[in-house]
């Protein structure tokens, strides 16, 4: 990630010029971790402007290969160079840090987090990283520290703590703080306070009512609930989200609720179809299945930012757009059938709600958290 400046209502995965090529294989076949870090390390080595933002995505996709040391190796080479030698120093080392967590090597993580908290970064994502090493170790009053102080210093002191200000101030990111402070507030049984009132206001604007529907923060963040969810695991998730799509739909016959904005996402064989019968699609999502996930998740976090309150994924089929272009009459090939397709998916409640729980499945299939996967900051 290498952009200058991590501002609201920007996508801060631009590249900053258009000669350096996204990693990525031929079209109808599916880039692997292995050779997605590969291609970002040789493309490092040749376009030296754009190499922190490349290692970044190496060391991800290493993380994903399962090649942690090699990860770890990056973050650290990218480190050596000193704040003043790399855009996204804190964010770095907040990865860093939470790779030593997944690793175990907690003795490290520790030194490694009160060196971060000395230097008072402001970069919202990567205080969000390091307090969620704290909540998921379950030291709670400890990760609402962290929340908090995260939230203080992107902020800055004497800064009015309202839902306009924040919105403004720094977009989805300080967002999402805010939401982590109430989650572990209210596992720890504290009162609300006038920041959690924030987020409450904050998540009732991200997530407005489908078919007239909206679970609270509090419903949510229910400790009772977060521990069934985390005891049960992902099988526990899938059936709350059943039965919540299930009293979703029951409403639906009875009313109709405000239409969500729905982005396309179009998985790798379906892309690489897509590509196939309408060469001309290429111009709207690309040819890398990698680039477009990242395409997808940054078109969502600009939504957000401008303040649409309503947005969902729709995982795209060429079948479903083949149909819907038969429903209405136009051409599969037309992006406004494309819009067509993806207003039907989220009228028909079949587009989920975007930005998923951070430590619920991610939105793209992968099986990962959404936050170890397309809701990494370093990857936004």
């Amino acid at each position: 990630m290498s952009s200058k400046s991590r501002t609201a209502g920007k996508s801060k995965k631009t590249r900053k010029n258009g000669r350096v090529p996204a990693p990525r294989a031929a079209a109808s076949v599916p880039v692997t971790p292995v050779q997605a870090a590969e291609e970002c390390e040789r493309l490092a080595g040749q376009y030296p402007e754009e190499r922190e933002e490349l290692l970044l995505e190496a060391a991800e996709a290493w993380r994903d290969a399962g090649e942690t040391d090699r990860a770890l190796a990056l973050y650290e080479g990218l480190l050596t160079v000193g704040e003043d030698g790399i855009d996204e120093y804190d964010l770095v080392d907040a990865s860093r840090i939470s790779l030593l967590w997944d690793l175990q090597r907690l003795e490290e993580a520790r030194e490694a987090a009160v060196a971060f908290r000395a230097r008072r970064p402001r970069d919202a994502g990567a205080w969000m990283l390091v307090a969620e090493c704290f909540e998921e170790a379950e030291e709670t009053a400890t990760a609402a520290e962290w929340y908090t102080a995260g939230i203080t210093r992107v902020l800055g002191a004497g800064t009015p703590v309202t839902t306009d200000t924040v919105e403004e101030h720094s977009g989805f990111d300080l967002q999402t703080l805010f939401i982590g402070r109430h989650r572990v507030r209210r596992l720890l049984g504290a009162a609300h306070d006038d920041w959690d009132e924030t987020a409450d206001e904050l998540h009732e604007r991200r997530a407005s009512p489908l078919y007239g529907r909206m679970r609270s923060l509090d419903e949510l963040h229910d400790p009772i609930r977060l521990r069934r969810l985390r005891d049960g695991g992902p099988d526990m998730l899938e059936a709350e989200m059943r039965e919540l799509s299930e009293a979703l739909e029951d409403e639906r016959t009875a009313r109709t609720g405000p239409l969500r904005t729905c982005v396309l996402f179009w998985p790798a064989d379906e892309l690489a179809l897509l590509l196939q019968r309408w060469p001309k699609a290429v111009e709207a999502y690309g040819d890398d299945p990698a680039a477009h996930l990242r395409q997808v998740e940054r078109t969502l976090r600009e939504l957000s930012d401008e303040g649409a309150p309503s947005l969902a994924v729709g995982r795209a089929t060429v079948a479903g757009l083949e149909a819907r272009a038969e429903a209405v009459g136009g051409s599969a090939d037309a992006p406004a059938t494309r819009s067509a397709y993806a207003a039907e998916l989220a009228r028909r409640g079949q587009a989920p709600a975007w930005p998923p729980p951070r430590n619920g499945p991610c939105w793209c299939g992968s099986d990962r958290k959404y936050k170890k996967c397309c809701g990494n900051p370093a990857l936004a």
